[in-house]
């Protein structure tokens, strides 16, 4: 088989690629799977609490692979989980949970909006439209495939 990427496509890629290993290293070293961070960080975004299905859409994570990391998450007493209404369900930190989304994703986040923070304003929105330039470009051509 032929090469099919581009340069750039293969540098993008592999740009993408270290930044979930840098999460991943992340995870490990508050002794979470990467499930149970994606859950922990999706919920601290939305303040305590956060719908399952908005999990799975912030994460782009599986279904199957949030309710791995929820099933660890509600048996250590970090989350609950809460019918809401139809066959919507909230996943809600416990006090134990909030204590450890302070002490490992604020801590990303911070680290995160220090980043961000740290460039020039066109810098970072320059970089967050051609981002999502990307995003909704890709999203069609997959559409289309």
């Amino acid at each position: 088989m032929g090469e099919y990427a581009s340069a750039e496509m293969k540098r993008l890629n592999y740009l993408t690629s270290e930044i979930d290993g840098i999460y991943h290293k992340a995870a490990l070293k508050f002794g979470l799977s990467d499930s149970e961070l994606m859950i922990l960080y999706s919920i601290c975004n939305e303040g305590d609490s956060c719908l399952l299905h908005d999990i799975c859409r912030y994460s782009g994570a599986s279904r199957q692979t949030i309710n791995s990391g929820l099933r660890k998450l509600e048996k250590a007493g970090r989350v609950t989980l809460e019918a809401c209404g139809g066959k919507k369900k909230r996943v809600c930190l416990t006090e134990q949970g909030g204590e450890l989304v302070r002490n490992t994703v604020v801590r990303v986040i911070q680290a995160e909006n220090d980043i961000l923070n740290s460039w020039p304003e066109n810098e970072r929105e320059i970089y967050l439209e051609l981002t999502k330039k990307y995003l909704e470009a890709f999203r069609d051509k997959v559409k289309s495939i």
